[in-house]
């Protein structure tokens, strides 16, 4: 007799952890959804800054594929080469940036927190002195931390850039998806169920062409604000015979690069060039507001409806408190691509709507049609 003779059956009975009552087992299927849920937000919170860099590769990206499908409208080359004369330009536009404004605006940054110090201590003054109660060690405290964050802006821009690694991994990774961006669409789309597959695609591509339209209108901007900031600081205030309003060159760029970031962007830079316009008088302190004024005005006026509302019409408030909430949790990165990242949860919300239009109209429809049959059927027995 073999040993297998010599022992009982291996037993088949039902496992000690199976829960018998149906109701229960829904409940702990529920418990087991949320518990996936709370984990999934916490790993999300807790990858955010993460996650947020690789959004801003995307937008990176997005930048370069504006430019390469521009430049494939005159240059029928491969892509591959597109991309590499795109970045090629603009890394000769910084360089020229720097070799002909570098020093200009090094120079003007070493001076620019005390400047600014010193005019937000004027007007502590000037408010004493209308009768405000105001404490002169808030003052001082105040003057500090401006003059110290302007200092750290204006740092940031003559060379010392804090988060070096976190810009050399958007632009890697923006490089590269740049380059083959259907290859990671169709990663993607690989993970997603093939009936909707076809949805996805259509709403990837929907997304891409809107932040392409906005991502155009904020550098549009960017670049004609700071050139015409600078015209009219430089060249306007000596025409009307005033003088050319002091750092001119540091304050064109601060507007420039602020107007990535809509609304905070321009009541920043705007507060920093009227601070210094009136340094050098009342009539120059006038004149920098008049040309804030006539900076917004083109931005707000001829910019952005030309360009980015035809793409993505955000509701101001809606951005703001989306710029507060991603700034005080992320910092100046999230705070520059709150837009961004706004424009896209409403795109994908459109297209989730018309989807699910569709559905309804094809339900409604089939809904009819079985009616139609039904009441044909009745009439043929009767």
């Amino acid at each position: 007799m073999s040993d297998m003779d010599n022992h009982s059956p291996r037993s088949e009975a039902a496992s000690p952890t199976r829960i018998s009552d149906p109701k229960m087992r829904i409940e702990l299927h529920k418990a087991f959804i949320w518990t996936l849920v709370v984990g999934g937000v916490y790993l999300a919170v807790t990858i955010a800054q993460s996650i947020l860099i690789i959004f801003g590769a995307l937008v990176f990206s997005a930048m370069i594929d504006g430019g390469t499908r521009l430049l494939g409208r005159v240059l029928p080359i491969a892509r591959s080469w597109r991309v590499a004369i795109v970045l090629t330009l603009a890394t000769l536009f910084l360089l020229w940036l720097g070799y002909f404004a570098g020093t200009q605006i090094a120079e003007q940054a070493a001076a620019f927190s005390t400047l600014i110090g010193n005019q937000i201590g004027r007007v502590f003054a000037w408010a004493q002195q209308m009768g405000f109660a105001v404490d002169q060690s808030y003052i001082k405290e105040v003057i500090g931390q401006i003059s110290n964050g302007v200092g750290t802006i204006t740092r940031a821009i003559g060379g010392v850039v804090g988060g070096l690694t976190t810009m050399l991994l958007i632009a890697i990774i923006g490089i590269f998806i740049a380059i083959e961006p259907n290859l990671y669409e169709r990663g993607v789309s690989w993970m997603v169920a093939r009936e909707r597959r076809d949805n996805f695609h259509a709403t990837v591509s929907a997304m891409g062409y809107s932040l392409r339209r906005l991502l155009a209108g904020r550098l549009l901007g960017m670049g004609i604000e700071g050139v015409f900031t600078y015209l009219m600081l430089t060249f306007g205030g000596m025409a009307l015979g005033i003088g050319a309003v002091p750092m001119a060159a540091l304050l064109a760029l601060l507007t420039g690069l602020l107007a990535f970031i809509p609304n905070i962007g321009a009541l920043v830079s705007g507060a920093l060039m009227i601070l210094v316009g009136f340094s050098g008088g009342t009539e120059m302190g006038l004149y920098t507001i008049f040309v804030y004024f006539a900076v917004q005005t083109i931005d707000g006026y001829i910019l952005i409806p030309m360009i980015a509302k035809k793409a993505v019409d955000l509701a101001p408030a809606l951005v703001l408190a989306a710029q507060l909430i991603l700034g005080a949790l992320f910092g100046i990165l999230g705070l520059a691509l709150a837009d961004p990242i706004i424009a896209m949860i409403k795109v994908a919300l459109e297209r989730r709507s018309q989807h699910n239009d569709a559905d309804d109209a094809a339900r409604a429809k089939q809904i009819k049609a079985e009616q139609k049959k039904t009441a044909k059927k009745a009439t043929a027995k009767s």
